[in-house]
């Protein structure tokens, strides 16, 4: 399957939303389709021996996520699910390790005791246990070693928390490919859609049209605008954002270099980022802001910032251009209340959300065709602005 394309995520998504409906969950049917015909062990007895293991860690997923939705709404054990199903169809090889880790990714910081009641807690962990002690100490070690490179601490910020997993990539390289699964996931599910907004549109020839056709009449949705919902076009930008941040920070002399496989998902989770903000944008020209003068305007004016070489850079907020202090201001917030004020902000500045889509169509247009490309200002200790 393409990796960035939404429809043939949502056909992910669907597969394993019927086989978790159905009235006996059917965990061998999701494994089968998370494994994709690999197999975990050329050796026939251990690679059923590794499937059984991987079922008891389904079983276990299905009971901790039992009470979590979504932020959209969905089953949250979904995520993990595809998550994994995305890292298996980018790999040569599958490894029973390596899938633990991202099906259990999440686990360490969304599945608490809080949310359980006393004994049914006390039988997950059991349930662990008894899954921990079925495999070898050396892979229950690494296992746990590769959970804790992944899990972000609560003192944490998101950069160093890349950082110290970037770090850790140098004993276990597949934590690289297991978070860059984990964005793209999260990436793709931003929208809960009967199918990819973006099909049946160019986004470039719309924009190639606003530019030099006089008369064009201007992009028009074919639908009415949906009713609003969580994951409004701030928010989504910021995940953009957060995207950004990890192919940047990959994309750093001192990170050692992966494999096919992270190729293949970095240049997914590019693809994706690419295809939201061309979403984004297509939905601000046609639903926020319709006037035509005004965006022409607005994309001359983001195409000379781009140009210019100023969306390869974090910058200052100086007033002088829009688009300047995007990431500082609006991004950037550690607390995460300022920084819901900010996205709320944001939201309201139309006109700054088209450039920025702008922007963000550039940034993953050179991440797709520079292999030495990052954006600077972004490091471990954060952003600075220039």
């Amino acid at each position: 399957m393409p990796f960035y394309d939404l429809t043939e995520f949502f056909k992910l998504s669907s597969v394993l939303n019927y086989n978790l409906s159905a009235a006996s969950l059917n965990r061998y049917n999701v494994m089968l389709y998370i494994l994709a015909g690999k197999r975990l062990d050329a050796d026939e007895r251990m690679d059923r021996e590794k499937k059984s293991l991987m079922m008891e860690a389904l079983g276990y997923l299905f009971s901790a996520y039992s009470h979590k939705r979504r932020r959209l709404g969905p089953m949250a054990v979904l995520h993990p699910l595809r998550a994994a199903a995305l890292m298996t169809r980018a790999q040569p090889e599958a490894s029973l390790v390596s899938l633990l880790t991202v099906l259990f990714h999440d686990i360490l910081e969304d599945v608490q005791s809080v949310d359980f009641a006393a004994q049914e807690w006390k039988e997950m962990e059991q349930r662990l246990f008894e899954l921990l002690a079925h495999l070898a100490p050396e892979e229950e070690r690494q296992l746990i070693r590769r959970l804790e490179c992944l899990t972000r601490t609560k003192s944490e910020s998101y950069y160093r928390y890349i950082g110290r997993m970037l770090d850790c990539s140098s004993v276990f390289s597949d934590v690289v490919d297991i978070k860059l699964a984990d964005r793209l996931d999260n990436t793709l599910d931003m929208r809960v859609d009967l199918e990819d907004p973006l099909v049946g549109i160019d986004c470039f020839q719309s924009l190639f049209q606003l530019l030099f056709v006089h008369d064009h009449p201007g992009y028009t949705p074919a639908s009415e605008h949906q009713p609003s919902t969580p994951m409004n076009g701030s928010r989504r930008l910021y995940q953009l954002f957060k995207n950004a941040v990890l192919l940047s920070l990959i994309r750093q002399p001192a990170v050692p270099p992966g494999g096919p496989a992270r190729r293949t998902l970095f240049n997914a989770v590019a693809d994706a980022s690419l295809r939201e903000a061309q979403r984004t944008l297509m939905h601000l020209i046609g639903y926020h802001l319709k006037d035509h003068r005004m965006q022409r305007d607005l994309v001359l004016d983001a195409m000379d910032y781009c140009y210019s070489g100023r969306s390869d850079l974090v910058t200052r907020p100086d007033g002088q251009r829009l688009l300047d202090g995007l990431f500082a201001t609006y991004f950037a917030p550690a607390d995460g209340k300022i920084l819901s004020q900010q996205l709320d902000s944001l939201y309201q500045n139309k006109p700054l959300m088209i450039q920025g889509s702008i922007a963000f169509i550039v940034i993953f247009l050179r991440f797709l065709h520079d292999p030495a490309y990052f954006v600077r200002g972004i490091s471990i200790e954060g952003i600075t602005a220039d």
